[in-house]
């Protein structure tokens, strides 16, 4: 069974299909379609789950002449896989550099709310020790 560490390796359209299928929930081969721009064919979609499913990325469960594709690993455990990999790939492993590339750009515009978060984020980490 495929880890997390493996979503951060997936191609363009894998992405692509599995961050439709996490925002869905689950998902059968026309709601992927539906759910993607500049989409494939159908035949291109429905062979794709199946890899991502070989893959371990997927599973699928029967419903009636149809399957309905669902992640094996939570959405929210991808991205930090994700971001985890982003992190040591472009940052050097560096958090800090990650998090403060994040704060400069003009992306970042953060409210008064999202700032205190950070903040009690931070604090709790200095706690925790880390």
């Amino acid at each position: 069974m495929s880890g997390t560490k493996e979503h951060a390796r997936l191609g363009h359209r894998e992405r692509q299909i599995m961050e439709a299928v996490y925002r869905l929930g689950r998902a059968t081969v026309a709601e992927v379609l539906d759910a993607i721009d500049d989409p494939p064919s159908y035949s291109s979609v429905r062979a794709m789950l199946r890899i991502l499913e070989t893959k371990g990325h997927l599973k699928h469960e029967q419903d009636g002449p149809r399957y309905v594709y669902v992640p094996v690993v939570s959405g929210a455990r991808a991205r930090r896989s994700i971001l985890r990999d982003v992190v040591q790939r472009l940052f050097d492993g560096s958090t800090e550099d990650a998090v403060a590339a994040l704060l400069e750009t003009s992306a970042s515009k953060l409210d008064d709310a999202e700032l205190e978060r950070l903040q009690r984020l931070i604090t709790t980490a200095r706690k925790q020790g880390r």
